[in-house]
Order: structure tokens, then sequence, then C-alpha cells
């Protein structure tokens, strides 16, 4: 089961080049310049940088031996980057990720600490996780901001499907999907996405003009969203790919819905949802239930 999931992220003030940015070396920017759906001329483009942390148990922690019907141990500690594009109703979103899946993840320190720290049983199983291998995921990500109705700075209305996909050796599929919003004060972004390859950064297409109103100081929003992804590899399923591991058998088909509430106050954004996934491997016995919780500032 997906017990947790951690993601730091920054993104860059607007830019009219990517060359505008001092994070990137000189000799990349041939090198991203080619990289196809990020390039459009006239748009406007930021530069990402995250680093993150997800793990994943089988449903009892207090066994010690491998549950050969459950998913495996593991956990997944990366870095990435990332590149947008973007227009007043379009985000193409790259990003590249880096790191590693096993042990040097450290996700099996982290959890026994928050399990001590919490005074919970802590995990017993984690010597049955994947084995040590590098990880590479290539995400890319297309929004649309459509169907936009209400008053300006009042209650308004709007939708934000998305289409996208990843490829690599942790994960590799691809996926649909679309946020609806209602809300007092609507910014004029691209929504609230949960932790995925590409999905979770959320530019404004102008800071100074984020608020229809021009009011930073209030915004509450209502949202809805659904995602599916149609799954051909997911090492936390399928096991190591260079090694032998525990693997089970995925469905091919995994689905999740989200509802929430957005807070934005002078210029921080606290985002809570509640979210429902479908079964991801045929041996599991329940659908999954958990938690989304988001705190952004922007200037």
């Amino acid at each position: 089961y997906y017990t947790n999931g951690v993601k730091l992220s920054w993104i860059s003030p607007d830019l009219n080049d990517y060359a505008e940015s001092d994070k990137l070396p000189d000799w990349s920017l041939p090198y991203i310049r080619r990289l196809p759906f990020i390039n459009e001329p006239g748009l406007q483009r930021n530069i990402g940088l995250s680093m993150g942390q997800n793990m994943y148990t089988p449903w009892d922690i207090s066994r010690e031996d491998l549950i050969e019907y459950d998913r495996p141990y593991a956990g997944w500690g990366y870095f990435g980057i990332s590149f947008h594009s973007k227009s007043e109703h379009r985000l193409d979103s790259m990003e590249i990720q880096l790191g590693i899946v096993g042990p040097e993840s450290f996700a099996e320190q982290t959890q026994t600490f928050v399990h001590r720290l919490a005074g919970t049983q802590c995990p017993k199983g984690w010597d049955n996780q994947l084995k040590n291998e590098p990880g590479l995921a290539v995400a890319y990500e297309r929004k649309w901001r459509l169907f936009q109705a209400g008053t300006v700075g009042g209650l308004a209305f709007d939708t934000i499907p998305h289409l996208g996909g990843v490829l690599g050796n942790v994960y590799t599929y691809a996926n649909a999907g679309m946020e609806a919003r209602l809300g007092w004060n609507i910014p004029k972004d691209f929504g609230t996405s949960l932790i995925r390859p590409a999905g979770d950064f959320n530019a404004p297409v102008k800071v100074r003009g984020l608020f229809p109103s021009g009011n930073h100081e209030f915004s509450l929003i209502l949202f809805a969203s659904a995602d599916g992804r149609a799954v051909l590899h997911d090492i936390f399923l399928d096991g190591n790919t260079l090694t032998e591991s525990h693997s089970v058998d995925k469905r091919h088909f995994v689905a999740n819905a989200a509802v929430g509430v957005s807070l934005i106050t002078h210029r921080l954004k606290l985002s809570y949802a509640r979210v429902l996934q479908t079964k991801e491997f045929k041996e599991q016995p329940d659908n999954q239930s958990f938690g989304s919780l988001t705190f952004s500032f922007f200037w």
C-alpha cells in the first residue's frame, strides 16, 4: 500500500527563456531547447527543482516474514528537475527524476522514526524490501484551463483536464484526468494535484495577475478530481528490474478520485484532499483511501 509520500519543490519566477535562470549550466541549454512540448515561442517558462521520498508496505506490518500474496516493502528517494511552458489556458510540464529504490532510499529509517515518535508499532518486515536499484523517470503532462464561468473576484467555476505519461524503470504509464473547481476568487493557475511526476507543479500564469480581482487577501476553493492510469510497469509491484525480488500481479488500470479544499491568503496556499484509489494489484483485497496535504508559498 502507498504508505507515505513527501515532496519538496521549488519553482522559479516567470522566465522568457530558460537561459535567464541561474540554476542551469550553460552547457545544458542546447539540450533543453531540443526537448519537445516545452519550447514553444512566446510562452512563459519556469524551471522546477524537487526532492522527495515515497514508501510502500504490505497491509500487515507486524509480520517479519515475506508475505507472498501482498506487495513488497519498497522505498523511492529521488531528485527532480522540471521544465514548464505556459499560456493563459495551457501548461506543458516535463520532469526528469533520478533516484534510488531500495534500502538507500532510507524509507525504512523514516517510517521507523515516525512510528517511534508517534508511539505506534514499528514495521518489522523491511528486511524483505526491494533491493537497491538506480531509478529514472521521465514524465510529461499537459493541462488546460477550460469552461471558466462566474464573476470576477466572486464565485466562479472552472475545469482543468490533463493528459500525460511517464517512461522509465520506476514507472511506465499513460494517464488522463480532470479537476473541477468551485470557489471564491479562483486564481489563474492550474489546480491542485496529488504527488506524481510532472503533475504536481502548479505554476500560475502570472504571479502579479494571479487573482482575477487583483486581491491577494483571500481565496477559498472546493475541488474534485479524477485520474486514470494505464500501467505498463511499476517497480513497486513488479519488483526489481536488475535482480530477482518479490513481486505481485499488478492491475494494468488504476484510477483515483479526490475531493478537497484549498485556502489561499497572503500568498500562502494550504490544500487538503481525501483520495480514493482503486486496487493496484490482483491480490489486493480493497481499494485504498488516504489524505494529501499541500502547503505552498508564492511571490
